[in-house]
């Protein structure tokens, strides 16, 4: 079966389409049947994402490693079992169709909560969860108390999390291994950044997820979403000077894939 990872985080602009395009092309650079679904269907960053690298290799006559990136497949209600959720058949045909040509699947979920995502985040083997390096995005994570900065509980999304792994245990499969990207980090020590990663570190031993550095704010991420290359594809791109900034986004990249912990992934791409 497919290694199915979830991209998740009940709040837009923490990276989560950025994070599913590198992973994904990390993966097919690297040999891996890798297909993709996004389950935010009105905006569909991740599939606008591979949209715009397709319709670059088509200009530029470059042939590229793509994921297999997938809408989902519309279904007739009236062949749905009684009390059967459309949008369940929707992902469950989806998945189906992937799985037997996929080494991995990678889903985007987004930025709120919906049905489609949280029935994703209990199909997930993998479950990655980006936060911007604040404690506007903890909160999403766990309530803390605002003198002592200590964790008070956990709050919805990581509730959420909670029940898919109490409905994975029901049906016999393995847990969710859950990380946590603090993407957005400063350059600088920062009072607040120490703050947040003492909060994270604590939390993480009471509920059960890995923490793991993800991407710096730079602009080289935004600029490469028209294309819809990553920062793994531009020396095939004809860049052959990457500058430092460039050149430190990259080792992000490679330092998440094998934080990642992926079967089969080899650390080097």
């Amino acid at each position: 079966m497919a290694h199915i990872i979830v991209v998740g985080n009940e709040k837009g602009g923490s990276g989560k389409s950025t994070t599913c395009m590198h992973v994904a092309t990390a993966l097919v650079r690297q040999g891996h049947r890798v297909g993709g679904l996004d389950l935010d269907l009105r905006q569909k960053s991740f599939g606008r994402y591979v949209e715009n690298r397709r319709a670059y290799l088509a200009r530029s006559g470059l042939t590229l490693a793509t994921p297999d990136y997938r809408d989902l497949p519309d279904v007739d209600e009236a062949s749905l079992a009684p009390g059967e959720n459309p949008f369940d058949a929707r992902l469950s045909a989806a998945v189906a169709a992937l799985d037997p040509v996929s080494d991995f699947i990678i889903i985007d979920c987004p930025g709120s909560h919906t049905r489609l995502s949280q029935v994703a985040h209990s199909l997930a083997d993998t479950l990655i969860t980006p936060l911007n390096d604040s404690f506007v995005d903890f909160d999403l994570l766990a309530r803390t108390d605002p003198e002592t900065g200590k964790v008070k509980g956990p709050s919805i999304y990581s509730e959420m999390v909670w029940n898919a792994r109490q409905l994975r245990a029901q049906a016999g499969l393995k847990p969710i291994d859950w990380i946590v990207l603090r993407n957005r980090l400063g350059a600088q020590q920062m009072h607040n950044k120490k703050k947040v990663g003492a909060a994270l570190e604590e939390l993480s031993k009471r509920i059960g997820f890995r923490v793991s550095p993800g991407f710096s704010e730079r602009v080289i991420f935004r600029e490469l979403f028209p294309r819809g290359i990553t920062l793994l594809d531009l020396k095939d791109t004809g860049v052959d000077q990457l500058n430092m900034s460039n050149i430190a986004a990259r080792q992000e990249v490679r330092d998440l894939m094998r934080e990642l912990r992926l079967p089969g992934v080899t650390p080097e791409f």
